[in-house]
């Protein structure tokens, strides 16, 4: 009996959650709010025993106050009683007659703490829009029996009942079991139930060396008395910015690298190579720019007029003009011979147009 039961249970569970998966849901925006709830159901107890199934069913209720904290879990105190069901086989109506099975009835009520697990919100997230939702729960209590009359008129016939009570008791009961609701609005839902019960040999006053089990099966409303949910104001929706990418405007520099450079025009009187003293600023010009530029290097070009004297005379003459300011630079300010080109034109070349502007030395330093 047990077996089948279970099987039946997953199955159940199995469907129901095959219903969540079908079940349509709403696309606004929602925030889970906790909120207190209370049941109601009735329906019917299978205890175990002896006898056939049909013979013990009994009634059943359930009032229940819940509150639930989290989309996935709540918790409730559940009161479950009525009346249970024990039976007896080896009853004989007469001592004459065949041995044949018997029940008997008492009383209880069962006040209990559950951990409510809503296992629809924990696997598909939270809905409250949900058309099913699946929940299982473990938990106990107390089961407080009375009126156990029948047992006894049963024991006074000579029938050992070996675990025979009277009057009240209490026992500590375990149960756990699956809850599916159905909603039906905002705040009412119809809730179908099932659960297993466990408690001490001695509750069907039969010993029997193992525990006695009985098993609800309960239907009803559950009404929150609270709101489930609140809106959640969706977020504004993002423009994309779309920064306008600054273009590389690559210029080119058609113009040549100016090269930096100096020139300055040593001038010379006539058949003379010595550089005078209004000339020799001139000189220095140069000599401080080849400091200041250490890469820089200097050709000094010595020129003689065409108007006078031989080639031979003017070539001579062309030269030692061209020496004299390279001494110049060396002696009086201390330039490296090495940067220092000397060359002589003579009078073949005439830079200038005026006969005596060719007695020069030109000197270029870059």
């Amino acid at each position: 009996m047990k077996r089948s039961l279970k099987a039946t249970l997953m199955a159940a569970v199995m469907l129901t959650s095959g219903m969540t998966a079908m079940a349509q849901s709403d696309t606004t925006a929602v925030k889970f709010h906790s909120y207190p709830y209370i049941q109601l159901q009735g329906g019917a107890q299978y205890t175990l025993g002896e006898a056939k199934f049909g013979d013990l069913i009994s009634p059943n209720v359930q009032v229940t106050f819940g509150y639930q904290f989290r989309p996935w879990f709540g918790v409730r105190l559940a009161v479950n009683g009525w009346q249970s069901m024990g039976g007896w086989n080896g009853y004989k109506l007469t001592p004459e007659s065949a041995p044949a099975n018997t029940t008997y009835k008492y009383k209880y009520v069962a006040p209990g703490i559950d951990f409510m697990f809503n296992l629809s919100n924990a696997i598909c997230g939270y809905n409250p829009n949900r058309v099913v939702n699946v929940s299982a729960f473990v938990g106990g209590g107390a089961n407080i029996a009375w009126a156990n009359d029948d047992a006894n008129a049963l024991a006074a016939q000579g029938y050992e009942m070996r675990y025979l009570w009277s009057g009240t008791k209490v026992r500590p009961v375990g149960r756990g079991g699956v809850a599916v609701d159905f909603r039906l609005s905002k705040r009412v839902s119809l809730g179908v139930e099932a659960n297993a019960n466990v408690l001490s040999d001695k509750y069907n006053s039969k010993k029997a060396g193992n525990a006695d089990w009985y098993f609800n099966g309960l239907v009803g409303l559950k009404i929150n008395l609270g709101k489930s949910h609140k809106p959640v104001a969706a977020p504004a929706p993002v423009e994309e910015v779309i920064v306008p990418q600054p273009t590389q405007v690559v210029e080119e520099n058609r113009e040549e690298k100016k090269v930096e450079k100096i020139r300055r025009d040593v001038f010379f009187t006539i058949n003379k190579s010595t550089v005078t003293d209004a000339e020799q600023a001139k000189v220095k010009e140069v000599a401080e720019f080849l400091k200041n530029h250490d890469g820089a290097k200097l050709v000094v070009t010595g020129y003689a007029g065409a108007g006078t004297g031989t080639d031979a005379i003017n070539d001579r003459l062309a030269k030692e003009r061209a020496e004299a300011v390279a001494n110049m630079f060396v002696a009086d300010y201390g330039i490296s011979r090495d940067r220092i080109e000397v060359k002589s034109e003579g009078s073949r070349v005439q830079p200038f147009a005026e006969n005596d502007m060719n007695r020069v030395s030109i000197c270029v330093a870059e």
